[in-house]
Parts: structure tokens; sequence; C-alpha cells
């Protein structure tokens, strides 16, 4: 068996017509096994990947990047998985990051990400596990008002050199390999964390608990265009999504009176948003948009420890 034929690449697609066709082109000269689930496309996506011959799993409703990506790898047999976003397409180095992951407690390694302007995509491509701090700041949209503030530097991982490898919290999940074994032991992405954000740290946080190692690969890179489908999910849809499993990943990991200073920040930092919003735009809208989000963070307010629907 060659190398390239122990890794096999995972694609979640949803609406991916613009995009697919160059992932796909450049995974297909990495001889590596592909295979493509795509979460209810109502575009070409399906008719792109068809015409290319590469498998596909087709799912008639969105099931979630998670499930998704749990599907895919249980029908693929390769020993070292590369998560790959469709607006992402693979450059070189591969081998890199098998290498990476052959290291002593290595549960998985990230690459180089290169925006549409050539230059590394750094705030994205690897983070520090967001800590209390950090989140209370997102969530008071302070980290985005001042984004050089320490807390967020660290966060972001702007203090670091790029041009080395290092050992990471969080590669990012646009671009990444995981070894198989692993992903058994700890079972793969949590499902709950549905549609999309926090389960790529969700399941890195978890994979360092367990006593592995990440690491990020300057020599794996790809090209990634960043957020195509976000513009396709409503305002409103996008901020319960983002605000939801972002509580869900406080009150998973954090004892309860961190959890409840998270969900402070959530309640103060969107009636900001709701006032800011609702001047700038002259509409009620905002409201509904963060009436949902506040309501979640009130319930985890008072029972923390209660169960995310």
């Amino acid at each position: 068996m060659t190398q390239s034929a122990r890794i096999g690449i995972i694609i979640v697609t949803c609406n991916s017509a613009g995009y697919i066709g160059r992932c796909l082109d450049a995974a297909a000269r990495t001889a590596a096994e592909i295979l493509v689930v795509d979460n209810g496309s109502t575009d070409d996506t399906v008719n792109e990947i068809a015409r290319r011959g590469v498998r596909i799993l087709t799912n008639g409703t969105n099931r979630g990047f998670a499930a998704a990506v749990n599907q895919g790898i249980h029908n693929i047999g390769a020993e070292y998985l590369v998560i790959l976003n469709p607006d992402a397409y693979i450059v070189g180095g591969l081998d890199a990051l098998v290498e990476a992951c052959d290291r002593p407690r290595a549960a998985g390694a990230g690459g180089q990400l290169l925006g549409p302007d050539g230059r590394p995509q750094i705030g994205f491509m690897v983070r520090r596990f967001p800590t209390v701090a950090c989140l209370v700041l997102e969530a008071l949209v302070l980290n985005r008002v001042w984004p050089g503030n320490p807390v967020n530097r660290r966060y972001r991982c702007l203090d670091l050199d790029y041009s080395v490898g290092f050992e990471a919290d969080q590669p990012a999940g646009a671009f990444l390999m995981i070894r198989r074994d692993v992903w058994r032991q700890l079972g793969g992405f949590d499902e709950k964390f549905h549609p999309l954000w926090f389960e790529d740290v969700d399941f890195c946080l978890r994979a360092a608990r367990a006593g592995y190692r990440l690491f990020y690969v300057p020599e794996a890179v790809a090209k990634h265009t960043g957020g195509h489908s976000i513009p396709k999910i409503s305002v409103e849809m996008r901020r319960n999504y983002w605000y939801g499993n972002l509580l869900r990943y406080t009150v998973k990991h954090f004892r309860p009176l961190e959890a409840r200073a998270v969900c402070v920040a959530v309640v103060a930092g969107s009636a900001l948003r709701v006032i800011v919003e609702s001047l700038l735009e002259r509409s009620f809208t905002p409201v509904a948009v963060y009436s949902r989000v506040m309501g979640l963070a009130l319930r985890l307010l008072v029972h923390p420890s209660a169960e995310m629907r």
C-alpha cells in the first residue's frame, strides 16, 4: 500500500457548486481516497462531483457538519483522515501531515491555509483553546472592537511564527488530518454541535484531555476562500447557531460558575447588539434575531448544567 492510499479525504458539501470542482481536482492529484458527503444541496454541487467520478454519499437534508464528517469517516477505510472544506484546495504536503501524525501521542495535524490574497490566514488556521475570558470578550464584541487585546492575541495565536511547525491546541478543521485510531477512541465529532461551529474545537480539546497532541505543519498547504456557506444562512439562524454552540461548548467544558459568566456576557452582548443594530437598520428585526439567543443564555444562567436541545 502506498503512502497516499493510506490517506482518505472527506469533504462535506452543502450548495458548494462554485467551489467543489477546484477542490476535487486538486484532491485527485494527491492520489488519496476521496469521499464527499453532501448535506442536501439544491444547486449543481452533486452534478459537479458526479462529473469527476468521485464517490459521494447524499443526504436528503442538512445533517450538520459533524454528523456528515462522522458519516464519511465510517465509510472510508484510510488510516489518516483529512477533513477538507469544499472551498479549500490542496497545494501539497500531505506526506508532511502523515509524518506529524506519526509522532508520539499525536492525534492529528493541520496545515497552512492561504487566503485568496496568498497570505496565511493567521487568526483562523491555528487557535488556542478558548478560555472563559476569551468567550466573554467574544460575546461582548470587545474582541472585534479591540482585536489587539492580550486575550484575543493569545486566543488567535497572533504571537506565533508560522514559518515553522509547532504543537498546537486547535488547528482549523478546514484542513485537518486525524488518525483513525484516535478518532475511534474519542467517538468522532459531537453531533450535538449542529449544524456547524465549535465541533472541531470540542474534538481537539477532548483529544488534548485524553493525552494526545496536535500539530501545525507549514509544509502542508491549502488555499482557502473561507466562509463560503455562511452567507447562505439567514442572519437569524446564523446567530442562533453560533451562540447556541458557543453556549453548548461552555456548559460542556467549563465549571458552572464559569459557564454562568459566559451566559451573562452573551445576554449583555446580545442586548447591546439589539440596540446598535436596530438603530443602524431602523428595524426591529434584531430583536427577533437575538431574543432566542438571550432566552437560551438566561435558561443556562439559572441551570448551567441543563441539557441543550
